[in-house]
């Protein structure tokens, strides 16, 4: 199976993205970077900033699948809202694109790229540049998980349960 799969961790002030290929079980860096935007902006600037970059990312290399991250509603409501917020406009901008959507959450994306959901973001880093063979960890560390998203996607085949499919991705990498 060959694919092109756009990650994305969204968050307002930064939304990380990755582009990996998939060619058989063989998971390939093509480029990543972070929208970030500034608070000064109001609302309205910095939703429309962040589905314009996702939107152009789309529109430059040409991805089939998508694979995202739910937004995580712990102690900081509005912090989660936000997030939701810059998640809708990625999204927007992914639908125009008509992208299959997969999407995870944290603790999945974690397991499909460390082997646990509790893994911390050098953890997460560290084995994106394993798994993609990169010479350097993604930086900044929303770009990593936008990778690690990328990667999830690629694992679950856009849903269910990925050890099967990450045990004969581990072998083939060996």
């Amino acid at each position: 199976m060959d694919r092109i799969i756009l990650g994305i961790d969204p968050g307002l002030a930064n939304t990380g993205w990755g582009i990996v290929t998939q060619r058989g079980a063989r998971l390939s860096c093509v480029a990543y970077g972070c929208v970030s935007t500034k608070k000064e902006l109001d609302l309205g600037a910095r939703l429309m900033k962040i589905h314009d970059q996702i939107h152009a990312v789309a529109s430059k290399f040409a991805p089939e699948h998508v694979g995202i991250e739910t937004v995580w509603f712990g102690d900081n409501v509005s912090s989660a809202f936000a997030t939701g917020q810059a998640r809708g406009a990625a999204l927007v901008a992914c639908a125009k694109h008509g992208l299959a959507v997969g999407e995870f959450t944290p603790s999945q994306i974690k397991m499909a790229v460390v082997g646990t959901g509790s893994a911390d973001k050098a953890q997460v880093q560290y084995m994106v540049q394993r798994i993609l063979r990169l010479e350097v960890a993604p930086k900044p560390d929303h770009a990593a998980d936008a990778l690690a998203a990328a990667i999830c996607y690629a694992t679950h085949d856009g849903h269910g349960d990925a050890e099967s499919r990450l045990a004969r991705l581990a072998k083939e990498m060996a």
